[in-house]
Parts: structure tokens; sequence; C-alpha cells
């Protein structure tokens, strides 16, 4: 065994092992609710579309131990298919959360991990809240430490790998593990953090939904449950010869795993989509919108509009095969309809209408070098020509939703009910917010499968 005198490791196994009594300020348990809803709300609605429809019957197929429920199905399961399942669900949509300085999406991973473990371990609402502020905080560290960008440009994937440590912090937070333990338990979740950039070419979404949720949020539970049966690993993964960090940089930064930690929340850093679309989308549609609100702009007025974007964003999102992460798509369903909608942003049958191709044509995308250098990041500039001659422009620096800029406790349940009811009905989906919104109160995360089953 090689390890280092300045390893990150004791430190870091030191906090993970004291958080779930650690004291948190008020405002990040509330912002925390605020994910938990967002993400269970993006596992009902990701029921009704294909990759949500994949996992449940992959599922449904499996067996297992009945510790964990599936969200919104019948299904109760093993804690670790139920992660794998949830993990699937709640990034079937496009509509979960994302921190832009890890480059990662934590609340798929996290949140699906974190509720199988506490439904296995019969925990407290207080515990599973707990949890996932942790896992939010180590996954978002993670990439962090091995550099965002630098991962990327080495074909590693941030989404699966910040995921999977951030699922297995969440899981082992609440598997009543010994401090030593957690060095087995970092161990077992690193050798498991897998994933390659070539996401962008799934046309289905499926394998996007398995390697941004359900993958990560599989290898939490799997490390937390082998730990609890007696697993062993390395002293210190994080330190020596061959180490997770060199495997995964070229430069590693080992102190960002613990910088900060229990005054720098990560959940804090973490957005919101007040839209259900890709998120480089966002900013985008929110200045469309305000337009149209300015103006009065109805789509039979549009002559063109050109969107800007950052270089990244705008080849991510320009004419996908998928309606919600298709920039020409969402501006021409919201011009039309004067609004956007879960329904519309996921209509497959849409993108076929003679009238939305035809309002498609007009809207160019562009990747914008200023933009890409803006600061902060996700800018965007929407500028329209109407058929009276009119030019309009609007540029937005920042959007609703942004960590900057958080959506309030009334629109995060806006959001979530119109994901929720059409599949649980309006008085169950009231029972749930109630429920979340009081979550720290909660005997045990079991209490919550009456109103999370399908």
């Amino acid at each position: 065994m090689t390890t280092s005198t300045t390893s990150v490791t004791p430190d870091l196994i030191r906090y993970m092992a004291k958080a779930s009594a650690s004291p948190i300020p008020s405002q990040v348990l509330v912002k925390a609710k605020h994910h938990i809803l967002d993400t269970i709300a993006a596992m009902v609605s990701g029921t009704t579309i294909n990759p949500g429809i994949f996992a449940l019957r992959y599922i449904e197929q499996q067996g297992g131990n009945p510790e964990a429920q599936v969200v919104g199905s019948q299904i109760v399961t093993s804690a670790i298919n139920a992660a794998l399942a949830n993990g699937m669900l709640a990034h079937s949509d496009e509509t979960d959360d994302s921190n832009g300085s890890a480059g990662i999406h934590p609340g798929c991973a996290v949140i699906p991990a974190a509720l199988a473990m506490a439904e296995r371990e019969n925990a407290s609402g207080e515990n599973f809240l707990r949890a996932v502020i942790l896992g939010y905080d180590i996954g978002s560290r993670t990439t962090k430490a091995l550099g965002r960008d630098a991962m990327r440009a080495r074909n590693h994937l941030p989404f699966s790998i910040g995921g999977t440590l951030g699922a297995t912090a969440a899981a082992g937070c609440l598997a009543r593990l010994g401090e030593e333990q957690f060095r087995h338990l970092l161990s077992c979740g690193a050798q498991q953090a897998s994933g390659v950039m070539t996401y962008a070419r799934d046309t289905e979404h499926i394998e996007k939904a398995f390697i941004f949720g359900g993958m990560p949020a599989r290898n939490g539970v799997t490390a937390a449950t082998m730990v609890q049966s007696g697993y062993t690993g390395v002293h210190d993964v994080f330190d020596g010869h061959g180490n997770f960090l060199v495997a995964y940089a070229d430069s590693p930064k080992p102190q960002e795993l613990t910088a900060e930690l229990g005054s720098r929340y990560e959940v804090m850093l973490t957005n919101i989509k007040k839209y259900c679309v890709g998120f480089p989308i966002q900013s985008a549609v929110e200045g469309l919108i305000d337009l149209m609100a300015e103006h009065q702009l109805k789509a039979d007025q549009v002559e063109r509009i050109t969107a800007r974007l950052p270089e990244s964003g705008a080849h991510t999102v320009n004419d996908r095969e998928m309606p919600d992460v298709n920039l020409q798509y969402v501006f021409a369903v919201t011009l039309l309809d004067g609004r956007l909608t879960f329904e519309a942003a996921h209509s497959f049958e849409r993108m076929k209408d003679p009238g939305v191709l035809e309002l498609k044509k007009k809207v160019t995308l562009i990747g914008d070098p200023e933009l890409t250098r803006a600061r902060p990041e996700g800018q965007s500039i929407v500028q329209v020509t109407t058929r009276d001659g009119r030019r309009l422009e609007k540029r937005v620096t920042t959007f609703k939703g942004r960590s900057e800029n958080p959506l309030t406790t009334g629109e995060v349940e806006e959001k979530a009910q119109e994901l929720l009811e059409p599949v649980l009905g309006q008085p169950r989906t009231r029972q749930l917010m109630d429920a979340i919104d009081k979550l720290e109160t909660l005997a045990s995360v079991r209490d919550l499968r009456p109103l999370l089953k399908g």
C-alpha cells in the first residue's frame, strides 16, 4: 500500500461518517427538498415516455427482495434494482437538475440511490435528506477534482463518473457504516465509475437515461450494500500508484474533494430547470417567451428567428431527433401554443406536424464563440424579425432556475404539478408535495410508498 501524508481521504471519510448528524443550514435543507421534489416529479413523468417504459419493463423481469419502491409502478424490488429503474426514470425526460460548475446531473443519480437505500434501511426522512445533500457534495466535488472540461476532452463522461461517487456517498450515508468502512465504500464506488462521451449519438435516450441516472444510482447502492455485507477494498483509492484520480485526469486536484466541506453545499450551486427541455435550451426559450410577452408576438407574425447559444450547447440541441432537445422544434411549438408544456416538449407526433415543420424552417441556431466565452455560462441571444419589419432582440444572461436565480418553492411546485398530476392525480400530488415539504418530520421513508406507486 502506497499512501502519501497529504491524502485527502482521512478528512473525506471523517466528514462522510459524520454527515448523518452534522448541522445543516436551514436554507440548504429547503433547497435540497426542492431538488428531491423536482427529481421525483421527473421520475413520475418518466414513466410515460420510452426510456422510463423500458426501465419498468426491464426491472419487472428481475425479481428481487421487496426492499424499495419503483416510482410510478406497483413494483417493490431490491434496492439495487429500484435505484437502477428510478435513476433511468429521473433522466428520461430531460427535466432533472444539473450542476454547471461540476458538469453533472446530480439529482438523477444521487436521489434514486438515497431513496432506495433509505427504504431498505427504514431510514427517516431527515436521514434521507442529509444523505442527498452529502451525495450532491461528493459527486460534484469529484468532477471538480478531475476537471469537468478535461474529462470531456479525454472522452470520460463526467455525468456518470461524478454521479457514481455521489450516489455511493448518499447510499453509504444511510448504510450505518463505521468511519473506516467509508474507505471501502469509496473504493467500491470508484471501481464502478465508467462512461464515455458517445451519449450524444443516442437517438432514443435509453442509453443516456442509463448512464446519467440508472447506472450511477445502481453503482452507489451496490457499493453500500456490498460494504454492509463485509466487502473490503483498498485503503485509499484516491492516493498512491494507479489511483482513481490519475486514472481519469492528467492533472487532478485532490484538494477539491474536501474543499469547503460543511460550508459550501453543492446543492446550492445546482440548477433546477424551469422548462422540461435540455439545459442549453433553457436560456433561449426564456428569451423567446419574454419577447412574446413584451411584444404580443404570435407565430403568424414571425418572418425569421435566430437563436445564438454557446457553441457546445448549440451542438447539443441543434435539430435533434428527440423533441425535448431540439431547439428549433421547441421554439416552433412555443410560438404556436403561446407557452411551453411538458406534453408539447415530448411529442414525437408534433415533430411531424406540417405547421410545426413550416415554422421550424424559420428558426436558425448559431453556436456563438462570444457566448462560449461569456460569463456566467449558458447565455443566449434571441433575434426575431417580424413580417412587418420589426427587429426584436433579447439577451438572457441568467434565467430562472439557475443556482444564482433559483425557483421559489411555489415555482418548483408548479412545475412538479404539471409532471405529477397526469400520472398520480391531483389529491395524491398535493399529498406528495406536502410530505416532501415536511420531509425532516417523516418517521420512515417507506411511508412515501403509497404516494409514489403507480
